[in-house]
């Protein structure tokens, strides 16, 4: 987050907190004044005092931002280093570092407020370089409300340049929401509006890369972005590692839970067919004992009927009757 982090050079200079109290020698803007694009590069390109672009021939100064457009492009700037630092597709340079423009009717050397060079662009950039020999992916622009004249050079004039040399994508940043915009370039070279689904801008260069127009004003916090869905593939990734690893560990104690439950209610079929058994088996013992009652009963009357006839047998011998004889009869 080292580019995008800490102000330019020139920002620290012309917008430190000491500034006004200690102006330098020769801190008169120089704006409209023509010089040559050596000089300009000599002399005006690292000003101390103000950050001056060069238009086909004159000097033009970067106004300053005020707090609101600031907060909007310092979050999207935050943005834009989150999702460089998940995927490192690119590199990020902030209000510093120029490039030429070499268009078929004039010449210009801008400084976005923003720019991205994609690791496939056939001129590299340096971490030593002061300015880029190439042409940016992707520049950005924070809208300055100081004049018409310096939002026309925003909305028309850069836009106008950075289409005609081939800038592939172009944002442009209004904290009051009056002239936002997002283009790209299409098959012919020509800027078109990227469509917004549903209020998210999606880049076109930059995979995976989206925003929310609205959060460009109300600027959430990244632990906020983290758990959104637009973001969070890029915005805090150990937070999406950390979600995970709780999700995943929120399914496991769901499945424990449920092989938990389906043991208990193992556990209870086992207990109940455990008691159905204990039940017709207490019911078999008790039939048993019924049928063997039964036949204790009926032994004994059959004993009694033995005893009864053998009485009679005795008797009839008594009385000189052979009961054999009576059976016979």
């Amino acid at each position: 987050m080292e580019a995008l982090q800490t102000l330019s050079g020139n920002e620290q200079t012309h917008r430190g907190t000491y500034g006004d109290a200690f102006p330098a020698e020769n801190d008169v803007s120089k704006d409209g004044m023509a010089v040559s694009e050596e000089e300009y590069r000599e002399k005006y390109y690292h000003d101390p005092d103000f950050v001056y672009e060069w238009n086909n021939g004159y000097l033009e100064v970067k106004p300053m931002s005020d707090v609101k457009g600031s907060k909007s492009y310092r979050w999207f700037c935050t943005v834009l280093d989150c999702y460089l630092t998940a995927y490192p597709v690119g590199t990020a340079v902030s209000l510093e570092i120029g490039f030429s423009l070499a268009l078929p009717r004039k010449r210009a050397d801008r400084i976005p407020d923003l720019a991205v060079v994609l690791n496939d662009n056939p001129v590299r950039i340096d971490d030593d370089d002061r300015s880029y020999d190439g042409i940016f992916d992707l520049c950005v622009e924070s809208l300055s409300h100081s004049s018409l004249k310096e939002i026309r050079r925003d909305t028309e004039v850069k836009k106008a340049e950075y289409e005609g040399v081939g800038v592939r994508e172009y944002y442009i940043i209004d904290a009051r929401r009056t002239e936002t915009a997002f283009y790209h370039r299409d098959r012919r070279g020509n800027y078109k509006h990227i469509r917004p689904m549903r209020g998210v801008i999606r880049s076109g260069i930059l995979p995976g890369f989206q925003f929310r127009i609205s959060d460009l004003y109300t600027r959430p916090p990244l632990g906020k972005l983290a758990e959104d869905e637009i973001y969070y593939d890029y915005v805090l990734p150990s937070h999406k590692e950390v979600r995970q690893r709780a999700e995943q560990e929120r399914l496991r104690a769901e499945q424990a839970e449920k092989r938990a439950e389906q043991e208990s209610a193992r556990a209870e079929q086992e207990r109940l067919r455990a008691e159905r058994e204990f039940a017709r088996a207490e019911q078999e013992r008790l039939l048993a004992e019924q049928a063997e009652k039964r036949a204790e009963q009926e032994a004994a009357r059959a004993e009694q009927e033995r005893l009864r006839a053998e009485r009679l047998a005795e008797k009839l011998r008594a009385m000189g009757i052979d009961p054999k004889e009576i059976g016979d009869i």
